[in-house]
Order: structure tokens, then sequence, then C-alpha cells
């Protein structure tokens, strides 16, 4: 059984999406980052850094528990238990994680900030508005040239590149990008989110 802490984010709903992909049985515990609950003491104990999500698995590697923070890792620590969304071609296995990274480094940090300067900030920022929304309409084209000529973001096939980018994705409205003026991407987008673990993914935690 796997224990999963998250909230109902883009970065929780990447290892939520991918328990349902993987058939794994968890139980949810909820963090209410508005509370502030992440920085309780219980889960610093998890995750030292403050953050969402985080997960305790019984069964670990050497048949003890182990507690894994940070999304990325999670999702490729449960594609190495299952065997599943990673490649075990030695080719495959790094393209998909080099788009992996590509979420962690670039679409997850700057969908954020621009999600900040759009709904959060206590004061309109032009600057901040500007510079962000405009990393963020080129990380789309990006993926939108990767799109164009494959179905997904890597090696050919549904991985965890694909599972870690869409939750961020799903939240185009709060960025302000059409989907329609990136036609792969959209492809993509709608394809994903048709799947049936997907779906049940993106509604973890119930709240």
């Amino acid at each position: 059984m796997i224990d999963l802490y998250t909230w109902g984010t883009p970065n929780g709903r990447k290892v939520s999406v991918m328990l349902e992909e993987c058939g794994l049985s968890y139980r949810t515990h909820p963090i209410n980052i508005g509370k502030n609950e992440q920085f309780a003491p219980e889960f610093l104990a998890l995750n030292p850094n403050g953050k969402i999500p985080a997960i305790v698995d019984s069964d670990g590697p050497d048949g003890k528990p182990i507690a894994l923070m940070e999304s990325g890792a999670i999702l490729v620590y449960l594609a190495g238990k299952t065997g599943k969304f990673l490649p075990k071609s030695a080719r495959g296995k790094y393209d998909a994680l080099q788009w992996l990274m590509f979420q962690m480094a670039s679409v997850g940090p700057m969908f954020g900030q621009t999600h900040h300067f759009l709904r959060a900030a206590p004061e309109k920022v032009p600057y901040g508005i500007e510079r962000y929304s405009k990393e963020t309409r080129r990380l789309y084209g990006v993926m939108d040239k990767r799109l164009s000529n494959q179905p997904y973001l890597a090696a050919g096939a549904y991985t965890i590149a694909d599972i870690a980018t869409f939750p961020w994705v799903a939240r185009h409205e709060w960025h302000m990008v059409d989907l329609n003026d990136f036609a792969h991407v959209k492809r993509w987008f709608d394809t994903i989110g048709a799947r049936p673990a997907v779906k049940r993914g993106m509604a973890v935690p119930a709240t």
C-alpha cells in the first residue's frame, strides 16, 4: 500500500494520475496548502522542503518502507516499481527522462510564475506578467513542434513525461493560453485527457 500526501495542484496530480495508471493501491492524505499544512512537523518529516506531493511506500525496494519527495522522482520510482511508462530501451528511457526534466525545469516553474503574476500577486506587475506569459507561450511552441510529428512527448509512447506535463497544461486557462493556438498540443491534451485513469487521478484528492 502506498500513502499519498497531496493536494489538488499540477504537481500533486502527476502522482495520483501515475498511481491510477499503474493500478497501484494507495491511500490519499490531503495536505491543504491553503492552510499551510505542508509545514506541519509531521509532513516536514516526509518532505523537509515543505512541498506536496510525498509518498510512503510500505513495500520499498528492500522490502522496507520508503518515503519519497519531489514529484519527478516519485514518477521515476513508480515507473521502476511497476515497469510501466518508462521505456525499457536505453534510448527510449533517456528520451523520456529528458522531457520529464523539461517539465520539471521549464514547464512547471514558468507556468507557475505565470499563474502567480496573473492570479495571486497582490498587485499587477506588468513586467512579471509579460516576462512569464511570453516564456509560457514559447514553451507551448516547443511542445507543439515536438508533437507535430509524434503522438507523445517522448519515445513515440505515452510515458511519465506526458503524465508530468498534462496537469500543467490542464491549467491553460489560468495562464491565458488558448489551446487552439497550438493544434498539436491540443490533440495530445485531448487524447490524454480521455484516458479513464487520468480522469480519476485528476480528481484526487476529493475535496
